[in-house]
């Protein structure tokens, strides 16, 4: 056991949202293909209230859209409910202006199928860059409290290698909110993934589980993610090259395991609750005026 804080977080989207699928998947196809999201997010929910975990979800609004009800069943389990955005387009393809009217819609109907503020955000695919970061201060205009967005690693499409790897406010500029980044350790000179997402399939376990057991060592916050597809060996294949085989499919039946492995090293809490036991997060929340839909 261990005092440094864990956060639990999941990205509600469905599998034919994954940016790896687009070409197979295009936006236009969406409502035509099989939805998978609901079962599986309420499989997760199921693991997650056998441990006694309660952590944050942040909800595509496409998904909430669909399956109202399904963003209740997480309110009523005790859980946070934050926004994923709308419909799931990367920060990196959009306008400022586009991505306020994205983002406002996704708060607006979380808040009103949960009841709950929704404080934080967390950008699809990680894409809030060095060159998108003029989004942070529209989630600060927007009401948002935090984001947990930036990956302080180098990918082609995401991350800021140099950006800070603990919890931390932004500056004034940028909207002042808090920055919870996704888990990095160094080794040889640079940010390395520790867990998470694609990482909690693709890394070796043993490697996650010395990443983590390190960075709570250090008494270094851990965000840790998953996507409900990433429990459902079952869900559709498509014809894909290679590497998107390799990233989007690899381990899917061995998900729920290394979850639990990882889940066992430390308690893990939502994210709005981390943040307040920080000092990032003010304790008294600012939802009057928030009801059940």
């Amino acid at each position: 056991m261990t005092g440094t804080p864990v956060a639990f977080t999941v990205d509600v989207e469905d599998y034919f949202h994954a940016e790896a699928l687009r070409p197979h998947c295009p936006r236009e196809a969406w409502d035509t293909l099989e939805s998978r999201v609901e079962a599986n997010t309420d499989r997760l929910l199921s693991i997650l209230a056998a441990r006694g975990v309660q952590g944050t979800f942040f909800v595509l609004g496409w998904v909430a859209d669909r399956h109202p009800d399904l963003v209740r069943r997480i309110a009523a389990g005790g859980h946070e409910v934050a926004s994923h955005g709308q419909a799931h387009e990367l920060i990196t393809r959009q306008e400022p202006a586009a991505f306020r009217e994205d983002v406002r819609r996704a708060r607006a109907r979380l808040q009103e199928l949960s009841g709950q503020e929704v404080l934080g955000y967390r950008a699809p695919c990680y894409t809030v860059t060095a060159r998108t970061r003029w989004a942070l201060a529209v989630l600060a205009e927007e009401g948002h409290r935090y984001d947990s967005s930036i990956f302080p690693i180098r990918r082609r499409r995401y991350g800021i290698p140099d950006a800070p790897r603990v919890p931390h406010r932004l500056p004034a500029e940028e909207g002042g909110i808090a920055e919870f980044p996704l888990p990095t350790v160094r080794g040889l000179g640079v940010n390395v993934p520790a867990t998470g997402g694609a990482y909690l399939r693709l890394l070796p376990l043993a490697f996650q589980e010395r990443a983590v057991r390190r960075l709570l060592a250090r008494d270094m916050p851990v965000a840790l993610n998953i996507h409900p597809w990433e429990l459902d060996p079952d869900q559709p294949r498509f014809p894909v090259a290679p590497r998107t085989r390799w990233t989007h499919y690899h381990h899917l039946a061995d998900t729920e395991r290394r979850l639990g492995r990882i889940l066992d090293l430390a308690p893990a809490r939502t994210m709005a609750e981390v943040l307040r036991e920080l000092g990032l997060l003010e304790t008294e929340s600012r939802a009057s005026g928030v009801n059940a839909g």
